[in-house]
Protein backbone atom coordinates (compact mmCIF):
# COMPACT_ATOMS: atom_id res chain seq x y z
CA UNK A 1 0.00 0.00 0.00
CA UNK A 2 1.31 3.22 -0.74
CA UNK A 3 1.63 5.76 1.54
CA UNK A 4 1.52 9.23 -0.99
CA UNK A 5 -0.03 9.54 -3.77
CA UNK A 6 1.21 12.33 -6.28
CA UNK A 7 -0.92 14.49 -8.50
CA UNK A 8 -0.65 17.24 -10.64
CA UNK A 9 -3.97 19.11 -12.09
CA UNK A 10 -4.39 20.33 -15.38
CA UNK A 11 -5.95 23.40 -15.74
CA UNK A 12 -6.00 25.38 -19.32
CA UNK A 13 -8.58 26.59 -22.29
CA UNK A 14 -10.05 24.49 -24.83
CA UNK A 15 -10.73 24.23 -28.50
CA UNK A 16 -14.00 24.67 -28.57
CA UNK A 17 -15.58 21.23 -29.94
CA UNK A 18 -12.16 20.17 -31.42
CA UNK A 19 -11.30 16.89 -29.99
CA UNK A 20 -8.01 16.26 -32.05
CA UNK A 21 -6.53 19.90 -31.08
CA UNK A 22 -7.18 18.98 -27.38
CA UNK A 23 -5.65 16.05 -27.27
CA UNK A 24 -2.35 17.58 -28.96
CA UNK A 25 -2.69 20.24 -26.87
CA UNK A 26 -2.90 18.06 -23.37
CA UNK A 27 0.06 16.26 -25.03
CA UNK A 28 2.08 18.50 -25.46
CA UNK A 29 1.39 19.73 -21.96
CA UNK A 30 1.59 16.30 -20.18
CA UNK A 31 4.93 16.19 -21.92
CA UNK A 32 6.26 18.79 -19.49
CA UNK A 33 5.00 16.95 -16.08
CA UNK A 34 7.32 16.37 -13.75
CA UNK A 35 8.65 12.75 -13.50
CA UNK A 36 7.22 10.18 -10.77
CA UNK A 37 3.81 10.94 -10.89
CA UNK A 38 0.61 8.96 -9.97
CA UNK A 39 -2.00 10.76 -11.21
CA UNK A 40 -2.90 13.19 -13.85
CA UNK A 41 -6.64 15.39 -13.69
CA UNK A 42 -8.13 16.86 -16.66
CA UNK A 43 -11.39 19.03 -16.86
CA UNK A 44 -14.42 17.85 -17.60
CA UNK A 45 -15.26 17.39 -21.65
CA UNK A 46 -11.56 18.15 -21.70
CA UNK A 47 -11.39 17.37 -26.33
CA UNK A 48 -14.82 19.57 -26.45
CA UNK A 49 -15.78 22.24 -24.27
CA UNK A 50 -19.16 22.40 -22.54
CA UNK A 51 -20.96 21.59 -25.69
CA UNK A 52 -24.64 20.97 -25.51
CA UNK A 53 -24.27 20.00 -29.33
CA UNK A 54 -22.84 16.14 -29.26
CA UNK A 55 -23.78 15.94 -33.05
CA UNK A 56 -20.92 18.19 -33.97
CA UNK A 57 -18.62 15.56 -32.44
CA UNK A 58 -17.77 12.37 -34.63
CA UNK A 59 -18.64 9.85 -32.86
CA UNK A 60 -15.35 7.81 -33.08
CA UNK A 61 -14.12 10.45 -31.40
CA UNK A 62 -14.80 9.10 -27.78
CA UNK A 63 -13.13 5.73 -28.33
CA UNK A 64 -10.29 7.78 -30.03
CA UNK A 65 -9.79 9.50 -27.00
CA UNK A 66 -10.37 6.65 -24.66
CA UNK A 67 -7.10 4.99 -26.73
CA UNK A 68 -5.13 8.15 -25.82
CA UNK A 69 -5.46 8.08 -22.30
CA UNK A 70 -4.82 4.81 -22.09
CA UNK A 71 -1.48 5.29 -24.10
CA UNK A 72 -0.32 8.04 -22.40
CA UNK A 73 -1.46 6.72 -19.10
CA UNK A 74 1.33 3.65 -20.02
CA UNK A 75 3.54 6.21 -21.37
CA UNK A 76 3.71 8.12 -18.22
CA UNK A 77 3.37 5.23 -16.22
CA UNK A 78 0.31 7.68 -14.41
CA UNK A 79 -3.40 7.34 -14.35
CA UNK A 80 -5.26 10.19 -16.82
CA UNK A 81 -8.79 11.01 -15.56
CA UNK A 82 -11.37 13.49 -17.44
CA UNK A 83 -14.61 13.54 -18.86
CA UNK A 84 -15.76 13.68 -22.52
CA UNK A 85 -18.67 13.17 -25.12
CA UNK A 86 -19.47 9.50 -25.35
CA UNK A 87 -21.77 8.78 -28.42
CA UNK A 88 -23.19 4.98 -27.47
CA UNK A 89 -26.26 2.93 -28.07
CA UNK A 90 -27.88 6.55 -30.16
CA UNK A 91 -27.47 7.94 -26.35
CA UNK A 92 -24.84 11.30 -25.40
CA UNK A 93 -23.38 10.61 -21.78
CA UNK A 94 -20.98 13.24 -20.24
CA UNK A 95 -18.45 10.28 -19.36
CA UNK A 96 -15.65 10.34 -17.03
CA UNK A 97 -12.65 7.90 -17.94
CA UNK A 98 -10.55 6.74 -15.44
CA UNK A 99 -7.22 5.50 -17.58
CA UNK A 100 -5.29 3.40 -15.53
CA UNK A 101 -1.25 2.71 -16.64
CA UNK A 102 -1.49 -1.07 -17.34
CA UNK A 103 -4.37 -0.09 -19.88
CA UNK A 104 -7.91 -0.84 -17.64
CA UNK A 105 -10.50 1.85 -17.47
CA UNK A 106 -12.92 2.68 -15.23
CA UNK A 107 -15.58 4.73 -16.21
CA UNK A 108 -18.50 7.18 -14.56
CA UNK A 109 -21.53 8.88 -15.99
CA UNK A 110 -22.33 12.36 -14.85
CA UNK A 111 -25.19 11.64 -12.21
CA UNK A 112 -26.78 15.35 -12.19
CA UNK A 113 -27.00 16.70 -15.67
CA UNK A 114 -26.90 20.36 -15.54
CA UNK A 115 -30.35 21.69 -15.94
CA UNK A 116 -30.00 24.90 -16.32
CA UNK A 117 -28.06 24.48 -19.94
CA UNK A 118 -30.13 22.08 -20.32
CA UNK A 119 -27.65 19.06 -20.45
CA UNK A 120 -30.44 16.90 -18.79
CA UNK A 121 -32.33 17.17 -22.12
CA UNK A 122 -29.12 16.05 -24.15
CA UNK A 123 -27.11 13.93 -22.30
CA UNK A 124 -28.32 10.76 -20.54
CA UNK A 125 -27.70 10.56 -16.94
CA UNK A 126 -25.89 8.33 -14.66
CA UNK A 127 -27.07 6.18 -12.08
CA UNK A 128 -24.17 4.31 -10.45
CA UNK A 129 -21.27 6.08 -8.06
CA UNK A 130 -17.63 4.97 -8.73
CA UNK A 131 -15.20 4.50 -6.54
CA UNK A 132 -11.61 3.06 -7.68
CA UNK A 133 -8.96 1.52 -5.58
CA UNK A 134 -5.60 3.17 -7.10
CA UNK A 135 -2.20 2.73 -5.12
CA UNK A 136 -3.23 1.83 -1.97
CA UNK A 137 -6.17 5.30 -2.17
CA UNK A 138 -9.75 4.69 -2.70
CA UNK A 139 -10.80 7.78 -4.85
CA UNK A 140 -14.19 8.57 -5.93
CA UNK A 141 -14.75 10.49 -8.81
CA UNK A 142 -17.17 12.69 -9.81
CA UNK A 143 -18.04 16.04 -12.82
CA UNK A 144 -19.13 19.06 -12.61
CA UNK A 145 -22.78 19.63 -10.57
CA UNK A 146 -22.56 16.67 -9.16
CA UNK A 147 -20.43 18.59 -6.72
CA UNK A 148 -23.59 20.82 -5.54
CA UNK A 149 -25.35 17.68 -4.28
CA UNK A 150 -23.42 16.55 -0.68
CA UNK A 151 -25.94 12.91 -0.64
CA UNK A 152 -24.02 11.81 -3.68
CA UNK A 153 -20.50 12.23 -2.52
CA UNK A 154 -21.27 11.56 1.08
CA UNK A 155 -18.79 9.12 2.11
CA UNK A 156 -20.41 5.76 2.84
CA UNK A 157 -17.79 3.87 1.49
CA UNK A 158 -14.33 4.76 3.35
CA UNK A 159 -13.04 6.65 0.13
CA UNK A 160 -9.88 8.71 0.82
CA UNK A 161 -9.87 11.28 -2.10
CA UNK A 162 -12.28 12.90 -3.52
CA UNK A 163 -12.44 14.27 -7.49
CA UNK A 164 -14.48 16.93 -9.55
CA UNK A 165 -13.72 17.60 -12.88
CA UNK A 166 -15.29 20.83 -13.95
CA UNK A 167 -16.34 23.61 -16.40
CA UNK A 168 -17.40 25.80 -13.45
CA UNK A 169 -18.09 29.72 -15.08
CA UNK A 170 -16.60 32.49 -13.52
CA UNK A 171 -19.78 34.11 -12.55
CA UNK A 172 -20.70 30.97 -9.54
CA UNK A 173 -16.99 30.69 -8.90
CA UNK A 174 -17.72 31.29 -5.34
CA UNK A 175 -19.74 28.46 -4.59
CA UNK A 176 -17.13 26.14 -6.41
CA UNK A 177 -15.04 27.84 -4.23
CA UNK A 178 -17.25 27.05 -0.89
CA UNK A 179 -18.59 23.89 -2.03
CA UNK A 180 -14.99 22.16 -2.77
CA UNK A 181 -13.97 22.99 0.90
CA UNK A 182 -17.26 21.85 2.13
CA UNK A 183 -16.89 18.33 0.46
CA UNK A 184 -13.50 17.60 1.96
CA UNK A 185 -14.80 18.35 5.64
CA UNK A 186 -17.71 16.66 5.89
CA UNK A 187 -16.00 13.53 4.04
CA UNK A 188 -12.82 13.85 5.78
CA UNK A 189 -11.09 13.42 3.24
CA UNK A 190 -8.95 15.24 0.22
CA UNK A 191 -11.11 16.87 -2.23
CA UNK A 192 -9.48 18.17 -5.70
CA UNK A 193 -11.28 20.24 -7.89
CA UNK A 194 -10.16 20.83 -11.76
CA UNK A 195 -11.81 23.65 -13.85
CA UNK A 196 -10.66 24.97 -17.07
CA UNK A 197 -9.63 28.98 -17.68
CA UNK A 198 -10.65 30.98 -20.82
CA UNK A 199 -13.89 31.69 -22.75
CA UNK A 200 -15.78 29.11 -24.84
CA UNK A 201 -18.04 29.69 -27.93
CA UNK A 202 -20.50 30.31 -25.99
CA UNK A 203 -18.83 33.35 -24.64
CA UNK A 204 -19.18 31.87 -20.86
CA UNK A 205 -16.02 32.63 -19.03
CA UNK A 206 -14.00 30.59 -16.87
CA UNK A 207 -11.27 31.76 -14.10
CA UNK A 208 -9.60 28.24 -13.35
CA UNK A 209 -9.39 28.20 -9.11
CA UNK A 210 -8.75 24.35 -9.51
CA UNK A 211 -7.43 23.09 -5.84
CA UNK A 212 -7.34 20.60 -2.99
CA UNK A 213 -8.25 21.11 0.27
CA UNK A 214 -6.89 18.12 3.07
CA UNK A 215 -9.30 16.59 5.56
CA UNK A 216 -9.97 19.78 7.32
CA UNK A 217 -10.25 21.69 4.79
CA UNK A 218 -7.05 23.42 4.38
CA UNK A 219 -6.11 24.75 0.85
CA UNK A 220 -2.98 22.82 -0.52
CA UNK A 221 -3.29 23.99 -4.25
CA UNK A 222 -5.47 27.12 -5.71
CA UNK A 223 -4.90 28.78 -9.43
CA UNK A 224 -6.60 31.15 -10.84
CA UNK A 225 -4.03 30.93 -14.43
CA UNK A 226 -3.56 28.43 -17.05
CA UNK A 227 -0.32 26.19 -15.27
CA UNK A 228 -0.23 23.04 -13.85
CA UNK A 229 -0.73 22.64 -10.04
CA UNK A 230 1.24 19.58 -8.31
CA UNK A 231 0.34 18.42 -5.05
CA UNK A 232 1.02 15.18 -3.19
CA UNK A 233 -1.41 13.33 -1.04
CA UNK A 234 -0.55 11.87 2.49
CA UNK A 235 -2.15 8.07 4.01
CA UNK A 236 -1.13 9.30 7.17
CA UNK A 237 -2.99 12.78 7.27
CA UNK A 238 -6.27 10.74 6.20
CA UNK A 239 -6.10 8.31 9.18
CA UNK A 240 -4.40 10.77 12.05
CA UNK A 241 -7.46 13.13 11.80
CA UNK A 242 -10.19 9.84 11.07
CA UNK A 243 -9.14 8.84 14.15
CA UNK A 244 -8.56 11.55 16.44
CA UNK A 245 -11.78 13.23 15.55
CA UNK A 246 -13.79 10.61 14.25
CA UNK A 247 -16.47 12.36 12.28
CA UNK A 248 -17.49 9.96 10.15
CA UNK A 249 -18.46 7.87 12.81
CA UNK A 250 -21.22 9.93 14.07
CA UNK A 251 -22.59 10.35 9.92
CA UNK A 252 -26.62 9.80 9.47
CA UNK A 253 -27.45 6.77 7.86
CA UNK A 254 -29.49 6.73 4.55
CA UNK A 255 -29.99 4.80 1.34
CA UNK A 256 -30.55 6.84 -2.37
CA UNK A 257 -33.61 5.94 -4.36
CA UNK A 258 -33.17 6.02 -7.93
Amino acid sequence: MSEKLKVALVQTALHWENPEANRTMFSHKIETIQDDLDLIVLPEMFTSGFTMSPQNIDPTEGTKTISWMQDLAKKSSAAIVGSVVIQENNQNYNRLIFAHPDGHVDKYDKKHTFTLAGEDKVYTAGTERLVIDFKGFRICPLICYDLRFPVWARNTEAYDVLIYVANWPKPRIGAWDALLKARAIENMSYCIGVNRIGVDDLAYEYSGHSGVYDVLGNTLAFSEKEEILYVELEREHITTYRNKLKFLEDRDDFSLKQ
